[in-house]
């Protein structure tokens, strides 16, 4: 028992001195802890003033990050009181950055960005999201042309089905959009605005040849998308358009959910079908569909399409490049199709010819 006890002293000294040593450095450890330690703003408020001076609006940018605009607004102010400086000078109406806030932009905008890319591959890869017709009909075809004018860069094309589904995560989203929804900004491009028409098989017509009579064009099998179309896409709009009398004996009809559907099926033979300029540019010019009508006035399609990007890849230059090329190559395409229309409307003759909308 002495022994024991002995070797309990001579180990419990030395702990005692420890635990000692570590009181009396501990204001020491705090201080030198203190002066590691950054004082950091918050960060949610720094994203929420970084998206408020994108779009000089704090209701864009609550649209954009999910919040309602009070709570924009309120992160805004946390930030300001954070820094002890006004960043914001509010309007009525609007917004314009003062001076601190103009001076922490760029910095801030940087920072975002370099977060954004960390723990990612240093691969220079798009991942880009287009509806299914446009990538399988236009967009896939001519990917080449933009990779072998930047080396370097991969593409992922990703379809989008169908309207209700979630659009997946991309670099760049191609979308049709509505009318006002297409303005240029710091993370968005317009691309173009497409023309809408019937296309058919040569097949289905006497001597793969255009009519040059709409009520012959009213007597052929009409496809139809499986959601009923409105305006330009309505073939009872067509056909009143080009003074068609459709009698009231109700007609079959072929509907199918994509697009990409109607226009194989039409190019099979099936009928004819409503489409627009960039998905039949290649199969007119190859001759696998044909404008059916001679005379026939293309419609503008209300609907525009235009590219998004994420705001923190908003300086992303292989983005950049990517949505310049894609503008300039539809640009391309509608200025390439447009003899098609003018050679069937040069060929109507006499043939009265509809009065566009």
């Amino acid at each position: 028992m002495r022994v024991h006890s002995i070797k309990s002293a001579s180990t419990d000294r030395p702990q005692a001195n420890d635990e000692c040593s570590i009181r009396m450095n501990a204001p020491h450890a705090l201080q030198c802890q203190n002066q590691r330690m950054r004082r950091l703003p918050p960060f949610a408020e720094l994203v929420a003033f970084e998206a408020v001076a994108r779009h000089l609006s704090f209701t864009r940018a609550a649209q954009e990050l999910c919040l309602t605009q009070s709570a924009v607004s309120h992160r805004v102010r946390r930030l300001e009181a954070h820094l002890g400086k006004s960043l914001i000078v509010r309007l009525n109406p609007g917004l314009v950055l003062s001076e601190a806030g103009s001076a922490l932009l760029p910095g801030l905008v940087a920072a975002l960005d370099g977060l954004a890319q960390l723990g990612q591959s240093s691969e220079r890869r798009l991942r880009v999201a287009a509806g299914s017709a446009l990538c399988t009909w236009w967009l896939a075809g001519r990917l080449h042309g933009f990779m072998a004018r930047w080396p370097g860069v991969s593409i992922e094309l990703i379809p989008i089905e169908q309207a209700p589904i979630a659009i997946p995560q991309a670099d760049v989203r191609i979308l049709w959009v509505a009318p006002g929804e297409e303005p240029r900004g710091p993370t968005q491009l317009p691309l173009f605005n497409e023309q809408v028409f019937p296309v058919c098989s040569p097949a289905l017509l006497p001597g793969g040849q255009p009519l040059h009579d709409a009520q012959a064009l009213a007597r052929l099998p009409l496809l139809h998308k499986a959601t009923h179309g409105l305006g330009e896409w309505s073939w009872p709009v067509w056909l009143e358009r080009l003074g068609c009398q459709t009698g009231t004996t109700p007609r079959s009809e072929l509907r199918f959910a994509e697009m990409g559907l109607v226009l194989s099926a039409a190019m099979d033979g099936a009928g004819v079908a409503l489409s627009r300029s960039l998905l039949v540019h290649d199969a007119l010019s190859s001759g696998r569909l044909v404008v059916p009508l001679a005379g026939i006035v293309p419609m503008h399609s209300t609907k525009k399409h235009v590219a998004r990007w994420p705001s923190a890849k908003a300086a992303n230059p292989d983005i950049r490049a990517f949505v310049e090329w894609l503008a300039a190559e539809a640009a391309l395409t509608l200025a390439a199709i447009e003899p098609y229309l003018c050679k069937d409307r040069s060929s109507a003759g006499n043939v009265p010819r509809a009065a566009a909308r």
